[in-house]
């Protein structure tokens, strides 16, 4: 029996779906090992949200973070309790959902087989399974940026006033995500300007015109839409101006360093280097120095991104002019955020890209294939064009499995298993977490704080991982489980060894 089209595209998009799942949520429970303080300071805001019932739009505590990834954190905590995988399994959740979006996307954009790749891509890369792994909040961004576009997209290719609508709630959401969501609204800019050149070019005046009515009142939707969506946020953010600036990074600046034409060349030189030659260093986010992208996946994004490169300049799709210059300008324009900073290259402030790159990946890898087919009917004229089909189908899928291997060696045999990602991660906090739970509620445990950081409720931030651990997020919480913090200092004034469990949290 034969397979439709139509039913093979859909067992194609549920199996990349399992397999986006898999690699997500596939050992959460041990995989990242321990838990970084800025995972439990997210816990320990999402514990006070239950607790009090204020779900906040900005959190400002470390430095300031947006609210929306944190309250849907708290849902997880309530329902899961404080354990890692609680934070965790939301980014999971939000990581394959960014999957599915791009499938979406990509498809409206390229078509099905593109569509199917890059979303494939997305689904297995070390880069983004990780990020899916991790309670930060920055994996929210690919997710808005991909559905954002693709009811953005929708809206200009249907003048739906629907599609325009949904446009404007995705990216009136954004501002809730992640901070280098913020330079997001320049792709806007650059796409409606390739429009309407494409549309006034191509279409005749009285066309031209109703396109252009339909196209304002819809744009018109999107603005009202997002500003609404938004405006808890912005309201905010004009009451605390200073929270809106507080994790700009204005002294990790290119222009606040001694010579910023000399920082901006190299920032911009590693952050595009760290595709395909050396990545983050960070054993947060990448095994450390490694390039972000494997080496087969990075050779396909080089001969994506040229290729697509050469289409947009010489316009060669006519109409595809605009969907070129939205590739592009989600490129660069996503990547400012690392160009400008001097940690170059930091895969966390540019996830964003992650989507177009993928997209720029599957380009290069449809393109070889149909080479292959081509090649084959050429050197062999007596060979069918079913044989050559399935020839490039086989060599295809060959090349996809075997990209599922080395991802799945690259995050869980390297990177999940080094020494250096427990350290990355605090292990050791972890640890003492469980060691103090292990005495009895009688004995007065003490826990030295021995490291710094930005102080909260007058302690360093590091504390959160063992308060969040122990349910002793709060005074009231410390009094009932007799455990209580104290700063080095506090601990040398006075003597807290008679009767009591001395621990000191320590790097």
């Amino acid at each position: 029996m034969h397979l439709s089209d139509r039913n093979k595209e859909c067992m194609i998009f549920v199996l990349i779906i399992l397999i986006a799942v898999f690699f997500r949520f596939y050992q959460l429970d041990s995989s990242p090992p321990g838990l970084y303080p800025d995972e439990a300071m997210n816990g320990n805001n999402a514990l006070t949200a239950l607790e009090t019932g204020s779900f906040k739009v900005f959190y400002p505590e470390n430095n300031g973070r947006e609210g929306l990834f944190i309250n849907l954190q708290a849902i997880s905590v309530g329902l899961f309790g404080n354990n890692p995988w609680s934070l965790r399994i939301v980014s999971a959740i939000i990581g394959t959902l960014t999957v599915i979006g791009l499938y979406l996307l990509a498809k409206d954009l390229f078509g099905r087989h593109i569509g199917e790749l890059s979303s494939f891509l997305l689904a297995i890369t070390f880069w983004h399974v990780n990020f899916s792994r991790i309670g930060f909040r920055a994996i929210m961004l690919p997710f808005i940026l991909v559905l954002g576009f693709y009811f953005f997209w929708r809206s200009l290719k249907r003048a739906s006033l629907f599609s325009f609508g949904m446009a404007g709630f995705f990216w009136g959401l954004g501002v809730y995500t992640y901070i280098s969501y913020r330079v997001a609204p320049l792709i806007l800019v650059f796409v409606l300007v390739a429009y309407w050149l494409s549309v006034k070019k191509g279409f005749s005046f009285t066309k031209y015109k109703q396109t252009k009515d339909k196209t304002l009142k819809g744009l018109a939707v999107f603005v009202i839409v997002a500003i609404v969506v938004a405006l808890p946020i912005l309201l905010y953010f004009f009451q605390n101006p200073s929270q809106f600036l507080s994790r700009s990074g204005a002294d990790l600046s290119v222009f606040s360093q001694e010579n910023p034409s000399r920082e901006l060349a190299l920032s911009v030189i590693k952050t595009l280097g760290m595709f395909n030659f050396v990545g983050d260093y960070n054993w947060r986010h990448n095994i450390s120095g490694w390039p972000m992208l494997s080496l087969p996946i990075g050779i396909f994004f080089l001969l994506g991104f040229f290729k697509e490169l050469g289409h947009w300049l010489r316009r060669k799709h006519g109409h595809f002019s605009t969907t070129h210059t939205l590739l592009f300008a989600w490129f660069f324009v996503i990547l400012l955020p690392g160009f400008l900073s001097i940690e170059a290259s930091h895969a966390l402030r540019t996830i964003g890209v992650l989507p177009v790159v993928m997209i720029f990946t599957a380009q290069g890898l449809y393109w070889v294939i149909i080479k292959l087919y081509k090649w084959h009917a050429l050197i062999d004229p007596h060979a069918n064009i079913r044989e050559s089909r399935n020839l490039a189908k086989f060599a295809l899928a060959f090349f996809l499995v075997s990209l599922v291997f080395l991802e799945y060696h690259r995050y869980f045999n390297v990177w999940s298993k080094s020494e250096a990602t427990k350290g990355a991660f605090n292990q050791n906090y972890v640890d003492l977490a469980n060691e103090i739970k292990s005495y009895p509620i009688n004995v007065r445990k003490y826990i030295v704080v021995n490291v710094g950081g930005v102080l909260v409720n007058n302690i360093p931030m590091p504390s959160q991982t063992v308060m969040f651990l122990t349910d002793t997020w709060t005074p009231a919480k410390q009094l009932a489980k007799n455990i209580f913090y104290l700063t080095e200092e506090q601990y040398k004034t006075e003597d807290y060894h008679r009767n009591s469990a001395i621990f000191f949290l320590e790097k």
